[in-house]
């Protein structure tokens, strides 16, 4: 059993599953980054992104303004913070649709860099075998 599972464990689609795993989280958090730091203050300054503290309280003694005293009221439906997880998710799928598209540009480039102009000449060997050919063809 042991034998089976290091074998598992050790197979290539594994290993490159639990790298990309690793490497998609430092990603994601280099995304986050990139949204929480830069994204989010610039559009801030515009305008006001934040809608964490709209919510419609449930029952009557729901009377705070403030989410955090109004949770400690009561039930509230906290449709902002729904709303603001909504808008940070869109703006970073727009960035990784725009890192995506890049690499891909950056790909395209490659291969028709790396794309040869013409086709290779044939080995000697063939080339003898296809003469041979021809002189069977006109002996027959």
């Amino acid at each position: 059993m042991f034998k089976e599972f290091k074998e598992f464990a050790l197979k290539g689609n594994v290993v490159d599953l639990a790298i990309g795993v690793i490497i998609g989280a430092a990603f994601g958090k280099i995304v986050e980054s990139l949204v929480g730091d830069i994204i989010m203050p610039m559009i801030g300054a515009i305008g006001s992104v934040d809608f964490s503290n709209y919510f419609i309280g449930l029952n009557s003694a729901v009377t705070s303004p403030v989410l955090v005293d109004a949770k400690k009221q009561g039930a509230v439906l906290a449709y902002g913070s729904f709303l603001t997880i909504a808008v940070n998710f869109m703006i970073i799928a727009f960035v990784l649709f725009m890192v995506v598209k890049a690499i891909n540009r950056l790909k395209r480039k490659e291969a028709a860099a790396a794309a040869p102009a013409e086709p290779p000449a044939p080995a000697q060997d063939v080339v003898l075998l296809g003469e041979i050919r021809d002189l069977l063809k006109q002996k027959a």
